[in-house]
């Protein structure tokens, strides 16, 4: 296994930022943690990465615990903060050398030169990392974090601030970084999460509410449930529509149409049809919709 958190919590005076957050992820998988502001994903990166010292329990990277052990940690860590702290005023190769330095890596120019290969720096590594853009200084807070070849990358909201054609050049990166390295990183955007991770971690208000597939949490926790969008040809009785078999609740979207939320996997086409016939209408369309991320995302942190 490459990241294991055993029991582990954080305090800041009385406010317990993490509270018995327990997982464990191994190697080549790459995984979202996900939760609103403030939820503790970043204490939690920052307790992976040697910044901080849990109050309690225990976390480990690569099989080193990381306050007994956290110079071997930081070998096998590579971190991109949310923050990106880059020396603006330093270029490029410069800076990619000095932190190479820094790890006292052997054949150093070389490995820079790969490292901005990898992560399309080509054009942009004489320049100064003040004139570089949003996507650039991330490419090259990339290429900090991986320069050591770490065996571990932690990047805590690493497309933050990135316009559309960034963020597909970003995110295919990390995809093909995630098939040689484990990959933990934290984002605000759902569809970010269904496009390159496999699993997902969901923490709110210090505790961890989910450890799923990304394909198991699209259908709710219990592994059930979906939305069907329905729509009549005349007015129905909203009362009626929620007494059907597995409805749970109706809502009204525009004119006839409704959506039922039904509590299982049953296929419930078949009642909503006997129901248009009793109420004297047709059904002019019929769409079933899986739940997305962010319902069950909002699900699982909104009412806690």
């Amino acid at each position: 296994m490459s990241i294991q958190s055993e029991n582990v919590s954080k305090l800041y005076g009385e406010q317990k930022a993490v509270n018995d957050v327990s997982f464990t992820i191994h190697s080549g998988e790459i995984v979202g943690f996900l939760g609103p502001n403030g939820a503790g994903k970043s204490t939690m990166m920052k307790m992976i990465t040697c910044f901080l010292p849990p109050n309690s329990g225990k976390v480990t990277v690569c099989g080193y615990d990381t306050v007994e052990n956290s110079m071997e940690v930081r070998r096998k860590v590579g971190y991109l903060p949310e923050h990106n702290p880059l020396y603006l005023d330093m270029y490029v190769k410069e800076y990619l050398s000095f932190c190479g330095r820094i790890y006292k890596i052997d054949r150093l120019e070389q490995r820079v030169m790969e490292m901005i290969d990898r992560v399309g720096l080509g054009l942009e590594q004489h320049k100064q990392i003040g004139a570089l853009s949003k996507g650039y200084r991330q490419r090259v807070g990339l290429a900090q974090a991986l320069i050591h070849d770490p065996e571990v990358l932690i990047l805590d909201e690493p497309t933050s601030g990135l316009d559309p054609n960034q963020l597909v050049e970003i995110r295919a990166l990390i995809t093909d970084i995630g098939k040689e390295k484990t990959v933990m990183l934290s984002t605000h955007i759902m569809q970010e999460v269904e496009a390159i991770c496999n699993r997902a971690l969901i923490i709110n208000r210090g505790t961890l509410v989910a450890d799923k597939p990304v394909s198991e949490l699209r259908n709710g926790m219990d592994g059930a449930g979906y939305t069907l969008e329905v729509e009549f040809s005349d007015a129905v009785s909203e009362t009626d529509l929620s007494n059907l078999p597995h409805v749970g609740s109706v809502r009204n979207v525009r004119s006839n149409t409704w959506l039922l939320e039904v509590q299982s996997d049953a296929d419930i086409r078949k009642d909503v049809s006997e129901f248009a016939v009793q109420s004297g209408t047709f059904v002019l369309g019929l769409q079933r919709k899986e739940k997305s991320l962010e319902d069950v995302f909002k699900e699982l942190t909104a009412s806690r």
